[in-house]
This record gives C-alpha cells, sequence and structure tokens, in this order.
C-alpha cells in the first residue's frame, strides 16, 4: 500500500455555492461560507480519495438577510437543530470520455442522508510561489431539495411555486499538501507486510 497523504482545503481559494429557480423565470444564488473537510489519498492520486466534509449550515449567504434567516429556519435547514451538513465519500472514479469523474458519497441534510453523484473536473497539482503543493478542482450537479425535507414552497396567483425543487450545486476546491497521515507502522517479518493501526 502506498503511503497516505493528507489534504486540506485553502478556504481563501474554494467556494461551495448553489443556485435554485425563483418566480420560474430567474435564480437565486448562494455560497456557504464555513466549511472543511479531510480528505486522504494514497500517495497523491485522488482516484483513492477519502473525503469527510463538514458545512456550517448557518453559513449560508445569498445577499439578503430576510431570506438567510428563512433558509436558517424551521422551513428548509432548520439549524437550531441541525447545526452541519456532511458529505463523505470513499473514491472518485477514473476519468471518463469528457475528461470528467463521477463522485459518488453520502450527503446528509438535516439528519437525512442519501447517496448523490457529483462531476468532478481535476485541474491538476502543482507548487505555489510558497512552496506549497496545491491541487485545484470543479465539483458540479443536481439535487431535488424535497429529499432532504427542504420542501418549503407556495403558489403563485398564476400558476406554479416560487421556488424551484432542483438545486444547482457548484464548488471551486483549492486543496493543500498537509504531509503525511500519522500513522504507527509495525513490520510483520513473517509475511513483509506493514500494519497500519
Amino acid at each position: 500500500m502506498g503511503n497516505q497523504t493528507k489534504w486540506s482545503i485553502d478556504q481563501a481559494h474554494s467556494e461551495i455555492a448553489f443556485k435554485v429557480r425563483h418566480l420560474m423565470i430567474a435564480h437565486v444564488k448562494g455560497t456557504f461560507k464555513t466549511f472543511d473537510a479531510n480528505i486522504y489519498t494514497t500517495s497523491k492520486d485522488f482516484t483513492t480519495a477519502e473525503i469527510d466534509l463538514w458545512i456550517d449550515a448557518a453559513s449560508i449567504t445569498t445577499g439578503d438577510a430576510k431570506r438567510d434567516e428563512h433558509l436558517q429556519g424551521a422551513d428548509f435547514f432548520d439549524v437550531q437543530n441541525h447545526k452541519q451538513i456532511t458529505f463523505t465519500a470513499s473514491s472518485i472514479s477514473k476519468e471518463n470520455e469528457d475528461s470528467n469523474h463521477d463522485l459518488w458519497g453520502d450527503l446528509t441534510i438535516k439528519g437525512i442522508t442519501k447517496k448523490v453523484k457529483f462531476t468532478v473536473q481535476f485541474g491538476g497539482i502543482l507548487n505555489d510561489p510558497w512552496g506549497n503543493e496545491k491541487a485545484g478542482f470543479s465539483v458540479s450537479g443536481k439535487i431535488n431539495r424535497k429529499d432532504w425535507g427542504l420542501a418549503w414552497n407556495t403558489a403563485m396567483e398564476k400558476g406554479g411555486l416560487l421556488v424551484g425543487e432542483d438545486v444547482t450545486i457548484s464548488c471551486e476546491v483549492e486543496l493543500v499538501n498537509a504531509g503525511m497521515k500519522d500513522l504507527v507502522m509495525e513490520l510483520e517479518p513473517a509475511t513483509g507486510k506493514k500494519e497500519m493501526l
């Protein structure tokens, strides 16, 4: 087995954004301002990535204080009772014909966990001017908010609903190599295998 490398999110150069249709004719956009993750890869092979991401649900920001307050309340994210949104995954597919990767994982919102698929574009790995090794990704996907109990809506006078059900997710993620995972290694002379404890 190769060495495991830990990657941390570079907060200053990463964004978790979403948009949802409003009034059936336009979109409302927003971001989550507070998030972090533990990400481990075998060597630097991101198809082996183990991802544990958490988002502070109360950090949702759409540019309108009243709307943000509504989204934080019981009609939507209910941040008093469900402080975190989490996403966990254990692998990313090999590159497909579109030069993209499939990322399957478990998304938990309001205590409800559903398996979802995101599309990942890998931007590459390089060193920044200060000698930090960085890896860049674009992550996109679409979910139906009702699957997680985010079902609030209101009918409009001329038909249709005020807020769309489909939510488009778009993330720009820059990771920094945080070094080798702290492991206790023991050598077994009989088999020559190394065990990780």
